[in-house]
């Protein structure tokens, strides 16, 4: 089969749009061009040449879904042929924009676990080739007969407009805010001029343009937001999850329940406080960048998403363990000598210099920073059940992880020299998910050194248990389905 002929034109133009910043060198470097004429023919000319490559391309190209592998044909130049064997797919991810909406064509993207990269695209089939697809790769994973009645889909969730405002609120990501640091500094000085002195002038001047600067982050992250997860749809039918979202990108994609590696309930400060919380469901379908996490509940009051992250793995309500105190005292030591490094840089510079710094204002991050370890070390917390762990930490962003012990790919503890110092550790609890090693893996971080050894023994043997238990269940069911065979 080949792709939708609109793929061509479609294609050509996307190639135009990426090398745009190509045309503005060449108006500015070249001056026999000059002028929207000349700009307007270059773009033409650019355009053609690309639908000449892609009209190649287009005919060199062709897909093929077997009982067992997704075959595909591509190359200009050089032919590549690839076979993706079916039972590799972890996801399969349909996207439109606006633009795509309006020609009825759809990108499809296979992953598979383990790959460095999509492993496979399709740009572009119709949206109707794109939905059976879809249906089809999940109807042969799971082994069903091809006139079999399609599995019933159930509803799970679905965002209401209630829900939607308050998502545009609370949705902000906090790490936008770093801008403010960056901004802060080029936009105080002209501000402050006026005052004498001019540490005073910075204090008077940047909470209204921090205040200013974090309104306008919140505003377009709200806004992000909003249009990411507009008309957000969850259902589940047989043993996948079934997902739609998005306003100006539409994406409609499934997540294998068997292939989930970890639930993860996010709760930001404002949702916190109204009661609100969002799930997202990690598979190890995805490549590192590529979005392993999937929003499973983008927001919902706790409950709701504690109730829907059950549905999926079930766990109990157990008591999280927060680390030992002198953890805190960690805390408070290192976040106390950076406060009075600040103080004595201000002081310095007002005693040694001809400049006048209010220095003594910098004293009120001393408290702060007392109040800082305190807040880092209450939102700490872990808990390893007999079927899962549970780890938990953050405070701008507070996440609770979920990891069923038979998902464990390397459990670790470390210390590092101040660690050490503490008799602290940090247990991490890696799966086949996106994050890696070298990434933000499940951890319980600066528990007791004795507890995180005993701990990661604890995981390692539950994870042999989980195994056992999980192979003797598959190899019954197996046995079960001979019998009604004969």
């Amino acid at each position: 089969m080949q792709l939708h002929p609109f793929s061509i034109p479609y294609r050509a133009g996307e190639s135009v749009v990426r090398l745009a910043w190509v045309l503005v060198l060449l108006v500015i470097g070249t001056p026999q061009i000059s002028g929207a004429e000349g700009v307007g023919v270059l773009v033409v000319v650019w355009f053609v040449a690309a639908l000449a490559y892609q009209l190649v391309y287009y005919q060199r190209f062709a897909y093929e879904l077997t009982e067992d592998t997704l075959d595909i044909a591509s190359g200009v130049v050089s032919r590549r042929k690839r076979e993706i064997p079916l039972r590799r797919v972890q996801n399969v991810d349909i996207r439109r924009n606006v633009v795509q909406r309006m020609l009825g064509i759809a990108q499809i993207d296979l992953e598979t676990a383990g790959g460095s990269s999509t492993e496979a695209s399709l740009k572009y089939v119709s949206h109707d080739e794109a939905r059976r697809l879809q249906a089809e790769i999940g109807r042969r994973k799971r082994g069903d007969e091809p006139d079999a009645e399609p599995a019933e889909s159930s509803e799970l969730f679905a965002i209401t407009s209630r829900e939607l405002v308050l998502l545009g609120i609370v949705g902000i990501d906090l790490r936008l805010l770093s801008f403010v640091t960056v901004l802060l500094p080029v936009i105080a000085p002209s501000l402050r001029e006026q005052f004498a002195d001019p540490l005073l002038g910075l204090a008077v001047t940047a909470p209204f343009i921090a205040l200013a600067l974090v309104v306008a982050v919140a505003a377009v992250g709200g806004l992000f937001a909003v249009a990411n997860y507009y008309g957000f749809r969850l259902s589940r039918s047989a043993d996948e999850l079934h997902y739609e979202r998005g306003l100006l990108q539409r994406y409609s994609g499934t997540i294998p329940v068997e292939k989930v590696q970890t639930l993860t309930i996010s709760e930001n400060v404002l949702a916190r406080r109204l009661g609100y919380g969002s799930l997202a469901v990690e598979t190890a379908g995805y490549a590192p960048g590529e979005g392993g996490s999937q929003s499973a509940v983008p927001l919902a009051e706790r409950d709701r998403v504690l109730s829907l992250a059950r549905s999926i793995e079930p766990f109990g309500e157990p008591t999280l363990e927060r680390p030992p105190k002198r953890a805190r005292r960690r805390y408070a030591i290192r976040y106390v000598a950076v406060a009075v490094i600040a103080v004595t840089a201000a002081y310095t510079v007002d005693r040694f210099t001809g400049l006048a710094f209010a220095w003594y204002v910098a004293l009120g991050l001393v408290p702060l920073a007392v109040v800082a370890a305190h807040l880092k070390w209450r939102h700490l917390g872990y808990a390893v059940g007999e079927n899962y762990a549970i780890l938990r930490e953050g405070f701008w962003t507070r996440t609770t992880i979920v990891v069923p012990h038979y998902r464990v790919q390397t459990v670790l503890d470390s210390q590092t020299i101040f660690q050490r110092r503490w008799q602290l550790a940090t247990l991490v609890v890696d799966t086949a998910g996106t994050n890696g090693l070298t990434g933000r893996n499940p951890r319980a971080l600066d528990i007791d050194a004795v507890t995180a050894d005993e701990l990661r023994e604890t995981v390692a043997d539950r994870l042999q248990i989980e195994l056992r238990r999980r192979k003797d269940q598959r190899r019954k069911e197996r046995l079960a389905s001979i019998e009604a065979a004969e």
